[in-house]
C-alpha cells in the first residue's frame, strides 16, 4: 500500500524547518564582512540578548548542537573521579553517547528512577549518601535536570527549588537541559529568570533548534565563576565557529522579535489540542501529562503501522510508548486531520486486540516452564 505524503508531522521538533524571524535575521546578517570567532556585532548582541531576557550578567557561550551544550556544561561542573546525577530518562544518560564521560575526562553519569520524568529529592539524596566518602566510587559534584522533561512534563517552581536547595546544601552544582525550555516556560507562565537563577540554576543549556532555529543552543552560566577557562573547552570541542554570526544571528531575531515565546506557546497549545482529542478514545492510552509540547501514548502496533499508512510519523519510545510532538509549524488543521484518522482507526483496532484476548487460553493453573521463564528474563 503507497503511503500518503504529509508536509507536516509529529515524529519530533527536530523535523521542523525553520521560523520567518530567525531566517530574516541571519539574511540581515550576510551583509559584507565581519569579523570572525565570535568577536562579531552580531554575537554580541545574542548574548546581550540573552542577559536582558534572563535579567542578569551572565556567560554565554553559542554551540551548534545540544549535545555539545548539554555535554560541555555538564563537563565543566565536575572531575574525571566525579559524578553527575540525572533522571533516568534524561537524554544526557540515554542520548548522548557517552558525551559527558568523553568531555569531563571520565565523570560517571548516575541515573536514578522519579515520576512522571523528574528527579526528586529522596533519589538524589539517597545516591549522595549511599557511598559518600568512599574513595573506591566517584564523588557526586552534580546533578541535571531536564526542562521540560523528556515525558513532557515540567517542574513546578516550588518541586525545582527544593531539588536546587537540597543539591547546594550537599556541595553540588546544578545544570538545566533547557532543550525544551521555553516550552516549560510558557507552560508555567513565570519569567526566564524565574525559573533558572532565582532557584538556585547554576548553569543551563538553552535549547533553540527544537523552537524554529535550524541549529544553535547556548550554555548560560548564571553562576560566572563557574565559567572560568569555559572558552579553552568551547574552543577544542570544535564549537567556535569561525564565520560565528550566522549561529548569532538568528538568535537575535529569535529573542527580539519574541518569536521564542510564540513559538513555544503555539506548540504546547497545539500538543494540548491533541491530548483533548486523544483522552476519550478507546484503545488510546495516555501515558503522562501533557505539560509542554511532547505527548505520550500506549496504541496497539497495528494502530500506529495503520497511521504510518496514512502518512504520519510518530516516534516509538521505550515501555511501549508513542510520542507525539507539536513543533513551533504544526496547524491546527494538522492536529484535527491526526484526531480524524485516530477516531476512525482506534475502535477497529482495539475491537482486534479484544478478540485476540478472548483467544488466549487461560494458563493460570498450568505449570510454569522455568527454563522459558529464565530465557525471557535474560532477553529483557
Amino acid at each position: 500500500m503507497q503511503q500518503e505524503k504529509r508536509e507536516r508531522n509529529f515524529a519530533s521538533d527536530n523535523n521542523s524547518g525553520i521560523c520567518p524571524e530567525a531566517w530574516e535575521a541571519m539574511t540581515l546578517a550576510n551583509q559584507g564582512h565581519s569579523p570572525a570567532y565570535g568577536f562579531d556585532p552580531c554575537t554580541k548582541e545574542a548574548q546581550e540578548q540573552i542577559g536582558e531576557i534572563f535579567e542578569t550578567d551572565c556567560a554565554s557561550f553559542l554551540t551548534f548542537t545540544g549535545s555539545a551544550a548539554n555535554c560541555l556544561a555538564v563537563a565543566q561542573l565536575c572531575r574525571s573521579h566525579e559524578a553527575i546525577i540525572c533522571h533516568d530518562g534524561a537524554h544526557l544518560d540515554l542520548g548522548e553517547c557517552g558525551g559527558p564521560e568523553f568531555f569531563s575526562g571520565g565523570a560517571k553519569v548516575i541515573a536514578t528512577a522519579g515520576a512522571n520524568g523528574q528527579l526528586h529529592r529522596a533519589g538524589i539524596e539517597q545516591v549522595v549518601l549511599a557511598r559518600r566518602g568512599d574513595f573506591q566510587y566517584p564523588r557526586v559534584a552534580a546533578v541535571s535536570v531536564t526542562q521540560a522533561t523528556e515525558m513532557g512534563t515540567v517542574y513546578c517552581l516550588e518541586h525545582l527549588e527544593r531539588l536546587v536547595e537540597l543539591s547546594h546544601a550537599l556541595g553540588l552544582h546544578v545544570h538545566m537541559d533547557g532543550a525544551r525550555f521555553a516550552n516549560a516556560l510558557v507552560s508555567l507562565g513565570c519569567s526566564a529568570a524565574d525559573l533558572t537563577w532565582r532557584v538556585g540554576i547554576d548553569v543551563l543549556s538553552f535549547g533553540g533548534t527544537k523552537n524554529g532555529l535550524a541549529l544553535g543552543e547556548a550554555v548560560v552560566f548564571f553562576n560566572k565563576e563557574l565559567a572560568r577557562n569555559f572558552n579553552y573547552r568551547w574552543k577544542q570541542a570544535g564549537q567556535v565557529a569561525s564565520k560565528m554570526r550566522f549561529l548569532a544571528a538568528p538568535w537575535v531575531g529569535f529573542l527580539k522579535s519574541g518569536a521564542w515565546l510564540r513559538n513555544a506557546r503555539h506548540a504546547n497549545a497545539c500538543a494540548a489540542r491533541l491530548t483533548t482529542g486523544l483522552r476519550d478514545l478507546d484503545g488510546v492510552s495516555l501515558m503522562f501529562p501533557c505539560e509542554a509540547n511532547s505527548v505520550f501514548l500506549r496504541i496497539e502496533p497495528s494502530l500506529a503501522e495503520a497511521l504510518v499508512g496514512r502518512g504520519w510519523r510518530m516516534a516509538a519510545m521505550p515501555n511501549q510508548a508513542t510520542r507525539l510532538v507539536c513543533s513551533w509549524d504544526t496547524q491546527e488543521t494538522d492536529v484535527d486531520e491526526l484526531l480524524e484518522d485516530f477516531r476512525e482507526l482506534a475502535p477497529k483496532h482495539a475491537e482486534s486486540q479484544e478478540t485476540r484476548d478472548k483467544q488466549i487460553p487461560n494458563h493460570k493453573h498450568q505449570p510454569v516452564n522455568k527454563s522459558q521463564t529464565a530465557r525471557t528474563r535474560r532477553s529483557t
